[in-house]
């Protein structure tokens, strides 16, 4: 199935949403697009690190939308 993968970014004061992110990607079911979206996120070369991430199918309707944890900033130590 076809799939639409969108990263975003949330402001708090008024929940607007900024898509820094946007993949159509070929997926065998929604436990693959989850996945694929998983990936995508660690690889993707995207403005910021995204809040969330959304998958809506061909006609749009959104089928999975979830938080991403933030990012662990994992510098070298001395």
């Amino acid at each position: 199935m076809k799939v639409v993968i969108e990263f975003y970014r949330t402001r708090v004061a008024d929940d607007a949403h900024a898509v820094i992110g946007r993949e159509t990607v070929d997926a065998a079911d929604l436990d693959a697009a989850i996945e694929i979206a998983r990936l995508l996120a660690r690889t993707l070369n995207m403005p910021q690190w995204p809040d969330a991430v959304a998958i809506a199918d061909a006609e749009g309707a959104t089928i999975y939308s979830s938080i991403i944890a933030a990012q662990a900033d994992e510098g070298p130590t001395s």
